[in-house]
């Protein structure tokens, strides 16, 4: 039983630990190729197994210049905010978000499955916070093998 939970266990884990092992291989040095949708893939071989690695954005949602809202206008920007967030789980854009367990610069992240930055920094720019200067956000490229999922 305990062999049956390490290797179940080990089958979640193992394309995002390949994830993180992508970041030593350059990208470059793989066949990249634009999907049907217009996202950027290749596959990854580890042993018998082929993994389709997809790029995604992750963003980080930073405290911005402006926390000088009341606290009226600060729940309405937060409430702005969340309803923008989950449009974008709506439309299928938003794959996670949440908040940072702190009180640090970094107030939460997002992880989108985009085609291009482009269209990631438009989503950005048009969040209610953003728009208010309460957060900024960081936007990297972020690989990640398709069908991984947090346990």
């Amino acid at each position: 039983m305990l062999t049956n939970l390490l290797n179940r266990h080990l089958l979640l884990v193992l394309p995002v630990f390949i994830g993180f092992f992508l970041i030593s291989t350059p990208i470059s040095a793989q066949e990249l190729l634009i999907d049907s949708l217009g996202f950027e893939t290749f596959e990854m071989t580890e042993g018998d197994t082929t993994y389709m690695m997809k790029k995604y954005f992750i963003v980080y949602l930073k405290a911005g210049p402006n926390q000088d809202h009341n606290p009226e206008e600060a729940a309405k920007i937060q409430k702005g905010h969340r309803d923008n967030m989950n449009m974008l789980a709506k439309q299928g854009s938003l794959c996670i978000a949440g908040p940072m367990g702190d009180d640090g610069d970094v107030r939460g992240i997002m992880i989108l499955s985009v085609p291009t930055l482009e269209e990631v920094e438009d989503m950005v720019a048009k969040d209610p916070a953003v728009i208010a200067r309460r957060l900024i956000m960081d936007i990297q490229p972020f690989w990640a093998a398709k069908g991984s999922k947090l346990f």
